[in-house]
């Protein structure tokens, strides 16, 4: 029974990974945002909750670590990780307001936000999403499903064609390395 479910998880995993070539255009447009607001002196703020704050965590880590190349590091914040400041902000304001609150401190003019929700219904990350405008900064999001409420609401949408969670986040995690690779070879 366990090696069927290996065979079957692999083939669900490569059938949603075969679609993601349709995303490359965005995928390399985004990439391109990121560098230029890194090379003009901006950084990039990442959201999500559960399994995509993890995933905003450790994108932000390989930007300020490294991920593969010796370099200088680059500012990223995960917005995700301020236990003190997400528990006073959703207890004052409210849950939803967890990103957005945090993003009018710390954001700026040339910053990049990007929002993670594999459901692309994230109250908080769509906050933080539409606060973007307002702070002149791009808001890239990467998300699962239809794209959801957030998908028409950002600059720029990246939605892996999946329903499964678990499928749509290991396609987020490849699309976060594949920008940390992009990023080390040209900024």
């Amino acid at each position: 029974m366990p090696r069927q479910l290996f065979y079957d998880l692999l083939d669900a995993h490569s059938k949603t990974f075969a679609k993601l070539e349709e995303l490359l255009p965005s995928i390399l447009q985004a990439a391109r945002w990121m560098a230029e607001s890194l090379a003009g002196g901006g950084k990039i703020l990442v959201c999500g909750n559960g399994g995509s704050a993890a995933d905003a965590q450790h994108f932000a880590a390989e930007l300020v670590g490294r991920f593969q190349k010796e370099r200088s590091p680059w500012p990223a914040i995960a917005l995700t990780t301020d236990t003190s400041a997400i528990t006073a902000i959703g207890n004052d304001y409210s849950f939803d307001a967890i990103f957005s609150r945090q993003l009018q401190a710390l954001g700026k003019k040339g910053d990049l936000l990007l929002g993670i929700s594999t459901s692309g219904n994230s109250a908080n990350v769509l906050s933080a999403i539409r606060q973007c405008s307002e702070l002149q900064m791009k808001g890239v999001a990467l998300l699962g499903k239809d794209g959801g409420l957030i998908g028409p609401v950002c600059d720029l949408a990246l939605t892996v064609p999946s329903n499964i969670t678990a499928h749509v986040q290991e396609a987020h995690i490849f699309i976060l390395h594949l920008w940390c690779a992009i990023l080390e070879q040209h900024v």
